[in-house]
């Protein structure tokens, strides 16, 4: 089933502009436009939309959630890693600080 744009962000809670953007990077397209001139998207094409929002989340620049959309899963793979461990890394930071930020709140 098809759904328009309108649809499409509400259910992925996401703005025109931020679709929009993707139409422009070139990552999703319409399929077509109903009989009110209104732009439609297949299901895969809201499976993929949802996809680039999960890699942003994660950290992934546009450019690189290009290629890793038609990348083989080797690729996907190794770059997810990557950013697992990075993201890792940067809780760490974050836990790190959280405890300086208590203890400096407990001295007060």
């Amino acid at each position: 089933m098809k759904k328009t744009l309108r649809q499409v962000c509400a259910e992925l809670n996401v703005s025109r502009r931020i679709i929009q953007g993707y139409e422009k990077a070139g990552l999703v397209a319409p399929s077509g436009k109903n009989k009110y001139g209104h732009l439609l998207y297949e299901e895969a094409e809201v499976e993929r939309i949802r996809l680039i929002r999960f890699y942003q989340q994660l950290g992934f620049p546009l450019k690189e959630i290009s290629h890793l959309l038609n990348a083989p899963a080797s690729v996907k793979k190794a770059a997810l890693q990557r950013q697992a461990e990075k993201l890792e890394a940067e809780h760490s930071q974050l836990q790190e600080l959280i405890q300086q930020v208590k203890s400096y709140i407990a001295a007060l």
